[in-house]
């Protein structure tokens, strides 16, 4: 099987599906199971129903979707922690998982104990570990700790010990499911760099997370499972918004049904109003002519944009502008409600997905706007460091623990030009000598 693999590839998944039993109410005894045999019925659960994919050397893939979809059952399936019931799976190298973290510590052994102990699970020895161990104590932060035993420690702090030992195996292959918010902000952010890191060095990462922001700052690649089969597959910002746009139409849809419930319990005066209202909410809303065709729409609409232009800073609403020209993003919004915040922000997207920037109120002021009934947010880029390529607009108000109220993505397509051929997202400034004897610029026209 593993000469037939693609020499690219590290993982390669052919036809996979598995399918669980799935008992009402199983008798747990002999009596129970001789006296109750209906209770022995089951209910076949089809999880994965035939998916393939493969994955690259170095290549970072994050998969996607709703609980239940399979995602988790695909990463258990390669890191063989169960098997297929179909199918075939052929990976590359030595495979470290964080999926379980800390399966294996005894919570009598001390922390330095259970790092050989966990070790030697992901198959390194004891020479190895010893090589290791020093890093894996430092990376971990709990150097004062380390000899007390892990019953001891905090649910942090066991996390932490966890993710040091699988992250420093040098495996070939990383499976990481939903394990990326260990411990505090620093050492979160410490673990992202570290991910990198060994990305950079050329391993193969396969990313399970709900989180779709870590998922793009990391992976080239989602693939999205919905109902145990793959349903789109790509760069990972466009993945994201088909998506999030599919969640939020089964969202309105929900909302639809209950607000039809409760107007068919209403009074006769008003069920009317409430199933009309039912009704449109269920079959989602039309984009405001100031939206692209791209875009996306999503939140709770507790305040919501009425209008959004890119203008140059005489006013012009514009689309294409050169590289180091400031421009300008107006944001008009409404809403019914009194005593509310929100963080009003923007991002900048190359068309190939690539984040180019983001920011927001919080970010820049460390505050919230006041809502009033009408408003306006206008936020001006003075120092444009854009390259030529072409970019969306994405805008959203979101309260200070991330709740939606609008979030617009593609609202307004854009241009960068200029005569300079830098390579890249951003221009950095710059100047260069020889012989300790300043090089002159060159001059463009404009």
């Amino acid at each position: 099987m593993e000469a037939m693999m693609n020499e690219e590839n590290m993982i390669e998944v052919r036809d996979l599906k598995k399918g669980f039993k799935i008992y009402p109410d199983k008798g747990s005894t002999i009596k129970e199971k001789l006296l109750f045999v209906n209770r022995r019925k089951y209910e076949r659960r089809e999880v994965l129903r035939g998916i393939s994919f493969s994955v690259k050397r170095g290549e970072a893939v994050g998969l996607i979707g709703h609980n239940g979809c399979g995602k988790s059952t695909t990463l258990k399936l390669l890191s063989r922690i169960m098997y297929p019931d179909s199918g075939q799976i052929v990976m590359r190298g030595r495979v470290s998982s964080l999926i379980e973290l800390g399966a294996g510590f005894h919570p009598d052994m001390s922390g330095r104990e259970n790092i050989y102990i966990n070790a030697s699970i992901f198959g390194l020895t004891k020479k190895e570990i010893d090589r290791r161990l020093e890093d894996i104590i430092e990376f971990s932060e709990l150097e004062e700790f380390i000899d007390n035993p892990v019953r001891t420690y905090s649910s942090g702090m066991y996390m932490r010990l966890a993710f040091s030992v699988a992250i420093n195996v040098d495996a070939d292959i990383l499976l990481v499911d939903e394990i990326l918010a260990v411990g505090d902000v620093s050492f979160q952010e410490k673990c992202f760099d570290r991910m990198r890191e060994i990305k950079a060095m050329g391993t193969t990462i396969v990313i399970v997370s709900h989180a779709l922001p870590q998922i793009e700052q990391i992976c080239e690649r989602t693939i999205w499972i919905d109902n145990g089969v793959i349903r789109d597959e790509g760069i990972p910002k466009y993945v994201h918004e088909h998506y999030l746009r599919e969640m939020e139409n089964k969202r309105l849809e929900i909302l639809g049904k209950e607000e039809q419930r409760k107007a068919e319990a209403s009074a006769s005066a008003q069920k009317d109003d409430n199933e009309k209202k039912g009704k449109s909410e269920g079959q989602g809303e039309e984009l405001p002519s100031f939206c692209s065709p791209l875009s996306i729409r999503i939140g709770n609409k507790k305040i919501q944009f009425t209008d959004v232009k890119l203008m140059d800073t005489g006013g012009r609403e514009k689309t294409v502008f050169k590289s180091g020209e400031p421009f300008v993003v107006q944001m008009d919004y409404k809403s019914d409600e009194q005593g509310l915040s929100g963080n009003f922000g923007i991002g900048i997207f190359r068309d190939d997905g690539v984040h180019a920037y983001g920011t927001n109120t919080l970010i820049e002021h460390d505050s919230l706007v006041p809502i009033r009934m009408e408003g306006r947010v206008v936020v001006t880029v003075t120092d444009n460091c854009l390259l030529p390529a072409r970019y969306m607009l994405d805008v959203a108000i979101h309260s200070e623990d991330g709740i939606r109220y609008d979030d617009i993505r593609n609202i307004i397509p854009f241009r960068i030009t200029a005569n300079k051929k830098d390579i890249g997202v951003c221009r950095l400034d710059n100047f260069w000598t020889v012989d300790g004897k300043l090089m002159e610029k060159r001059k463009y026209e404009d």
